[in-house]
């Protein structure tokens, strides 16, 4: 079933947007009322809760009027709900706005907090926590960072300019650097670009790997990478600068780790050591970083830079991220 846009006019609820779902037009149909559509059909909730939530006014139109357990079905129409959130563990780090105007947010993001809700998560992403705090109920990231990796995420204020800062991504107009901890090779000639095609992990949905050279799959993803410093005793460590050129999923991650420098504190690569429905282990984070990140700014004509604030740790703390002096 197609979801249709939301309906930003709509009130966030905890920081919280409604769920929208589009009724089919059907040449026959088989439900007469909205009740007897979404008991069957969104099955997440039983007929009674579905009940429940139309007597509470938690059922909306495109309007905002709620509508009743009467209410018939209406082919085309777009109904809005709020879904009832289970309990979340709270996620004990907090995030830290570094810029705000009326156009951007800028903010850095501690590791294991989400972007955006998805799964188990929704009150405990980036996105809901901010929407909340900063009353911004069009607050939208345009970009993503993976969960387990801390720094820079900047989010655009306003719905109508989202799609002119997305287009620099698309079109890849915007630099960004990361900062990593990794084991330490001398036989690698640097700086490295790694090019390669990744795709899926098909033994697990929730990694990416390379494509072998003989799938004969042509590159999707660019990264160029070097190192900044030795670090640790005997230098069994170094600090990394990764500049990527693409923005595949878990890129990062599966370049070094190709390159047989795996991250340190990375629960996914080279082994699974952490599923992705496990408690996290807090005492070992990813170490990396989205440290840095500019462009020109497609509404203000401004050259945009930030900086991260936070610093990966040594090789004799590693497993946290600290606020730069």
């Amino acid at each position: 079933m197609a979801r249709p846009p939301k309906n930003p006019a709509l009130a966030l609820r905890d920081g919280v947007a409604p769920s929208c779902v589009a009724l089919p037009r059907l040449r026959h149909c088989p439900w007469p009322t909205l009740l007897d559509f979404l008991a069957e059909r969104l099955r997440g909730a039983s007929r009674a809760q579905w009940l429940a939530r139309l007597r509470a006014g938690q059922v909306l139109d495109e309007d905002g009027r709620p509508l009743d357990e009467h209410a018939p079905y209406l082919h085309g129409q777009r109904v809005y709900y709020w879904r009832n959130l289970p309990d979340e563990p709270p996620i004990p780090f907090q995030e830290q706005v570094l810029f705000r105007d009326a156009h951007l947010v800028v903010v850095d993001k501690p590791h294991f907090l989400p972007v955006t809700p998805g799964g188990r998560y929704v009150r405990e992403t980036l996105l809901v926590r901010l929407r909340r705090a900063l009353n911004l109920p069009e607050l939208s990231p345009l970009h993503r960072i993976d969960r387990d990796t801390a720094g820079l995420v900047v989010l655009s204020v306003r719905a109508a300019e989202r799609d002119a800062y997305q287009r620099l991504f698309r079109q890849r107009r915007v630099e960004k650097i990361y900062e990593a901890i990794a084991p330490w090779r001398d036989d690698l000639p640097w700086p490295q670009r790694r090019l390669s095609h990744l795709r899926e992990d098909e033994h697990a949905f929730f990694r990416m790997r390379e494509a072998a050279p003989e799938e004969g799959l042509p590159p999707n993803s660019e990264t160029w990478i070097e190192p900044l410093q030795r670090l640790g005793p005997q230098g069994r460590w170094a600090r990394y600068r990764l500049r990527p050129v693409t923005g595949k999923r878990h890129q990062l991650r599966v370049h070094l780790c190709a390159l047989g420098l795996p991250i340190v504190g990375d629960p996914w690569y080279p082994v699974v050591r952490i599923g992705p429905d496990d408690p996290p282990d807090y005492a070992t984070p990813l170490q990396l970083l989205a440290q840095a990140i500019a462009f020109d700014d497609p509404i203000t004509g401004q050259r945009r830079q930030f900086h991260s604030r936070l610093r990966l740790s040594g090789p004799d703390t590693v497993g946290s991220v600290t606020p730069a002096p």
